[in-house]
């Protein structure tokens, strides 16, 4: 047999009336202060945003670094022009492509580069080459491929910054190592096709 459930009344399921918890002044104010605290510290500074300082400061860190790569490679081309005379006319105009990225690469430009000019034809530049970190090849041929494993070599960097380039810098860093890709592939055919 089953047996019915006793009545409940409505005494024996009170339960005792009490204010719900409400937080101090004080306990507010104090978590407010922790809040900005921790906005502080995740590196909010100035009266720019973080993203703004990051952008600017990123950009002119990589094209200084771009400009140094430019500047690198025009060494090498001073130092292959001064070891094989034979070769200035062909690498002239490829040298003269070079300096134009490293003034449209500079944190200073302006929108328009003012490139070296480039020497006229069959012409050697007065200015002694600088040192260059590697020497250059006995012969000719071998020079122009070391010249152009350089370029490729640049140009494959290039590449790899376009990831976290701003958007006008990328497209120049990419229209930059495309010609890159260029050079080197003119270094290594035939002297007809470089001129």
């Amino acid at each position: 047999m089953i047996t019915p459930c006793p009545a409940i009344t409505p005494e024996d399921v009170a339960v005792p009336w009490t204010l719900p918890f409400r937080p101090s002044r004080r306990s507010l104010l104090a978590g407010a202060a922790g809040a900005a605290g921790a906005a502080l510290l995740t590196g909010c500074s100035g009266g720019s945003s973080p993203e703004e300082e990051a952008g600017i400061s990123l950009e002119r860190r990589m094209r200084e670094a771009a400009v140094r790569d430019s500047e690198r490679l025009l060494e090498r081309y001073d130092a292959t022009r001064a070891a094989h005379p034979a070769l200035a006319e062909r690498l002239a105009p490829l040298r003269a492509a070079v300096a134009a990225h490293a003034a449209a690469l500079s944190p200073t430009a302006a929108g328009s580069p003012t490139p070296s000019p480039a020497a006229p034809s069959g012409a050697v530049e007065a200015a002694a080459p600088t040192a260059s970190a590697e020497p250059v090849p006995p012969k000719p041929a071998e020079a122009l491929t070391a010249l152009a494993a350089a370029e490729r070599k640049l140009s494959e960097t290039r590449i790899s910054d376009l990831d976290g380039a701003p958007g006008e810098l990328a497209r120049l860093l990419a229209s930059v190592a495309a010609c890159g890709a260029v050079h080197a592939h003119l270094l290594t055919s035939n002297p007809g096709a470089a001129s």
